[in-house]
């Protein structure tokens, strides 16, 4: 029992610290393979701590990866995010320009047709003051400025006028004729 104790803790140190001794044939056999034996548990826990340290290192190495995906992945979807909030704005400004379109056309439109009307109430303006030779394109229309009514008695004012006119200029030759 104790053999195997020491087959499996210090078999291997042992051994190799023995074979370190019969190689160099230090003066003090004894001091040498117990330094030997103090290094070999030192160099024992160096590599042990530099496992570790290698573990660790890959750990971190790992979780720097996963890391470096999620800022890629997060960079993508700002990417897209900010694509689609370009896209909408580029959208809203075309949308507020043929708003903006569609309104300048229903003013000018609305001008046009004020314009319209405004023409055609000076067209009848000017109708209503225009001769009846004017208003008709036929030959031989009358050129007159104003309708002439006629009295009852069949003869109109003008003629009326006319005739009385005569009358108050000759008061004398009508009565030395009679």
């Amino acid at each position: 029992m104790d053999s195997e104790y020491l087959k499996r803790c210090l078999g291997i140190c042992l051994a190799k610290g023995l074979a370190e001794v019969v190689e160099h044939r230090p003066i003090d056999p004894i001091e040498y393979l117990a330094y030997w034996i103090y290094k070999y548990r030192r160099n024992l826990d160096e590599e042990q701590e530099r496992k570790q340290e290698r573990a660790e290192l890959e750990q971190e190495r790992e979780e720097a990866l996963k890391e470096l995906e999620m800022l890629e992945k997060m960079k993508e979807e700002e990417l897209t995010i900010q694509q689609k909030l370009a896209e909408e704005q580029q959208a809203q400004l075309e949308q507020e320009r043929e708003d903006a379109q569609l309104e300048v056309e229903r003013v000018e439109k609305k001008k046009a047709e004020e314009l319209s009307l405004q023409q055609k109430a000076e067209e009848e303006l000017e109708d209503k003051s225009r001769t009846l030779a004017e208003l008709t394109d036929k030959y031989g229309a009358p050129n007159l400025t104003r309708v002439e009514e006629i009295d009852e008695s069949g003869q109109s004012d003008a003629a009326m006028n006319i005739t009385a006119e005569s009358e108050e200029e000759n008061p004398t030759d009508t009565k030395v004729d009679s």
